[in-house]
């Protein structure tokens, strides 16, 4: 009972003046309501990013054809064919730890069915691309093996082109044209959203490589190829492995450019979340500007309750009471305000993410971790700017303040 009797008494102390104790509360309430509410924000939205990188398929490694400097212009990702089929296999034939591979071929097409016709993006890929991107099907089987090998004319689509093209109509089976190239429709996709950069997932096409190559486009190169590792731990092996394998098969002499560029999964999404992690920090930060001023309140309060209770001091001096005791008292009660705030500010925090979530439809989370910091560092400021008027109080002379009015 001794252990809780300091607190029961700054709770009668603090009840004296109900409106002056909750005004200067109202400082933590908002300081760490602001606080939860700004990081759950932030917090909501990197998880977001992560979930659509997810999307790319797990232990992802992406190989780019060009990124070389030639007669000093850089051309950048993709934008040289210096990609083969050959690298592709040499790629699943010699290096260790690959689960699956798949060539790539990216285009954007007019694309029609019937007297229904839809710009897309079309995509060439090897009969493992749905596995590397963990994309199941709604409808229909996939392409097979045979298929890619004999550059046959068969499709999957996503759920966009059914919409659009398509209507209530099944689509299995179904004749679509690419660039006046018939296509047999034999799977559709399960519906993705939106990608990272904002575009449809499910506006797209699939067909074998092969077909893109020899039937569409009429090319012999690459512009990427999607390698998939067997575990998250192999991924640095891989990685170093294939642009090893590249190199050699290029021909790219020590010192010179890769004609390539390989990116890990890990990579991007660091890249994706770098400005999510950087604005919640920013967020964080400005939001415990007010847990400041908060202290600053509650120091000023107790500045206050120390003249006004000046001769309460000196008698409890008088009886015995010592300086510590004095001083812990009134850090008690800076910490119990702090406390209590604290605590109110959390709920409110959590209440304006939820409302801001279902009023602006942004992704919120409020993680444990923040809760915890929010309420430590509220219960330090307490401590913190309550030392001072504690400290002040237990300097006090006992005769003088028994003399003061």
């Amino acid at each position: 009972m001794r252990i809780f009797s300091p607190f029961i008494i700054a709770l009668r102390a603090l009840q004296r003046n109900k409106m002056r104790t909750l005004l200067t509360m109202l400082g933590m309430i908002i300081g760490v309501g602001a606080v939860i509410a700004m990081v759950s924000i932030g917090t909501g939205a990197k998880t977001q990013v992560e979930a659509q990188i997810a999307s790319l398929g797990q232990n992802v490694v992406l190989v780019f054809s060009g990124s070389v400097t030639r007669s000093g212009i850089h051309t950048g990702w993709g934008s040289a064919g210096t990609l083969t089929i050959d690298d592709a296999r040499a790629i699943a034939r010699e290096i260790t730890g690959v689960k699956a591979v798949s060539p790539e071929v990216r285009m954007g097409s007019q694309i029609s069915a019937g007297n229904q016709n839809w710009f897309t993006s079309v995509l060439g890929e090897s009969e493992q691309y749905l596995e590397i991107r963990q994309w199941p099907l709604a409808a229909g089987t996939m392409f097979t093996e045979n298929d890619v090998r004999g550059a046959n004319k068969v499709a999957i689509i996503g759920m966009t082109i059914v919409n659009q093209i398509f209507n209530d109509e099944d689509p299995i089976g179904q004749i679509v044209r690419i660039r006046n190239v018939p296509f047999v429709i034999v799977g559709v996709l399960s519906p993705k959203g939106l990608s990272l950069m904002g575009q449809d997932q499910d506006d797209v096409i699939i067909i074998p490589y092969t077909s893109a190559m020899k039937r569409i486009q009429g090319t012999t190169t690459l512009r990427s190829i999607l390698v998939q590792a067997d575990s998250l731990k192999n991924l640095p092996v891989v990685q170093q492995q294939l642009t090893e394998l590249l190199r050699q098969r290029h021909k790219i002499g020590p010192g010179k450019d890769d004609d390539f560029t390989v990116r890990t999964q890990q990579e991007i999404a660091e890249t994706a979340t770098a400005t999510s992690r950087i604005m919640t920090a920013l967020l964080g930060s400005i939001a415990s500007v007010s847990l400041i001023v908060g202290g600053i309140g509650i120091m000023n309060i107790m500045l206050v309750s120390v003249t006004e209770r000046t001769r309460e001091i000196g008698i409890r001096m008088a009886v015995g009471a010592k300086s510590r005791d004095v001083m812990l008292q009134f850090l008690i009660e800076a910490v119990t305000l702090s406390i209590i705030g604290g605590i109110i500010g959390i709920g409110v925090g959590v209440l304006a993410s939820k409302i801001i979530s279902s009023q602006m439809g942004w992704p919120v989370l409020t993680p444990l971790t923040s809760i915890v910091l929010a309420f430590s560092f509220s219960a330090l400021v307490g401590v913190f700017f309550g030392f001072y008027p504690a400290r002040k109080a237990s300097m006090l002379d006992p005769i003088e303040a028994l003399r003061y009015e």
